[in-house]
């Protein structure tokens, strides 16, 4: 039975987002959810490598980043037609387009990137980190140096990157025209998408052998050294996928915000992925997801009700959660699921004693 309730979970998720979300939302409201699930898919990776990993990935903003400035030369480029160059590079008298940007008007090409790129970036990172056995604060401290200084490069950048104002003003996404609200709920149900089947991905991966060994070195690396594994290779492949999902996130924000900056790939984004995952519960299939999609949620709010509280909102919400409940609201409904289950047999206990009872009374 215990088998049977993350997929209920996942159903009742995948009505939620697919049936219900289009049905009583503004078309306003469900681009904002499809930001969202954009979150939310970065935040399965993290659940992979966290969660089960035991890997504290501080620095999941370099890999949205990847994906998302990736797409974003992408349609750049294919709006600037046939060998011509984006507006803003126009706007400093460039006439040619940067030879590291000129594979990516190429769509099959940029999608290419955005699998391949960060799964590199992650694999030379991993193989140098894991094979010295840098693991907790030291591993973590690293991640984030890496997202900051990729933000950081961005700001400097300014005739190829946008500067710290990024790129914006996307025309069209691979055809389609992107001022269209019907092509607007498109990319929504695309994200939504393949946010459910990256869930349902994970809940195939955390049940192979794979995912066991990972669950194994999280807990006790050592003893899975001393029976022939090495856990670096396994930890190797679990950071690896969730940089592939941070980009596969970050890919699709671009053209469902409009806009990518350094702001949306440095080290108070990837906290605010980070704070979402923690929320919903690190260790669980849904939760980390659900997390994302509730942060995300809540900085609209408190953004819209308290203008630049949001940083300091995320901050304290990610201590708060980690001190008194590390396990994330996952945990909280494992609490209120034992309560009901002890009343249930205490019950069923007390009725069973009043029939004794009156048996042997008769």
């Amino acid at each position: 039975m215990k088998r049977i309730y993350p997929y209920v979970g996942w159903l009742l998720l995948a009505v939620a987002l697919l049936v219900l979300a289009p049905a009583v939302l503004s078309d306003f409201r469900l681009g904002l959810l499809a930001k969202y699930c954009c979150y939310a898919i970065a935040a399965v990776g993290i659940g992979l490598a966290w969660g089960r990993g035991g890997m504290l990935v501080l620095g999941q903003g370099l890999y949205f980043g990847i994906g998302a400035y990736a797409m974003a030369m992408h349609l750049k480029l294919a709006d600037a037609g046939p060998g011509g160059v984006p507006d803003f590079m126009a706007l400093y008298g460039d006439a040619t387009v940067p030879g590291w940007w000129e594979p990516l008007r190429s769509g099959a090409l940029a999608l290419v990137v955005i699998l391949v790129l960060p799964a590199l970036v992650a694999g030379l990172l991993g193989l140098a980190v894991f094979k010295r056995r840098i693991k907790g604060a030291y591993f973590a401290i690293l991640s984030q140096a890496l997202a900051a200084a990729f933000a950081i490069l961005l700001v400097g950048q300014v005739k190829t990157t946008g500067g710290a104002n990024g790129l914006n003003n996307f025309q069209g996404f691979f055809g389609y025209a992107l001022f269209d609200p019907a092509n607007k709920r498109m990319l929504y149900f695309i994200a939504a998408g393949i946010l459910l089947v990256s869930i349902l991905a994970m809940a195939w991966l955390y049940r192979t052998r794979f995912g066991e060994l990972l669950v194994a070195v999280r807990d006790g690396e050592e003893r899975v050294r001393f029976l022939g594994t090495d856990p670096a290779n396994v930890k190797l492949a679990a950071y690896v996928i969730a940089a592939v999902l941070a980009s596969i996130g970050g890919a699709l924000f671009v053209p469902i915000a409009g806009i990518v900056s350094p702001d949306d790939v440095g080290v108070v984004a990837s906290i605010g992925l980070l704070a979402g995952v923690a929320l919903g519960g690190r260790a669980s299939l849904l939760g980390p997801a659900v997390g994302a999609l509730l942060v995300g949620y809540a900085e609209t709010s408190l953004s819209e009700a308290f203008p630049g509280s949001w940083s300091y909102f995320q901050g304290a919400l990610f201590v708060l959660v980690i001190l008194l409940l590390p396990g994330g609201l996952a945990q909280l409904l494992g609490l209120v699921k034992d309560l009901v289950s002890r009343r249930s047999a205490t019950e069923t206990s007390e009725e069973a004693e009043m029939r004794v009872g009156e048996e042997v009374t008769a």
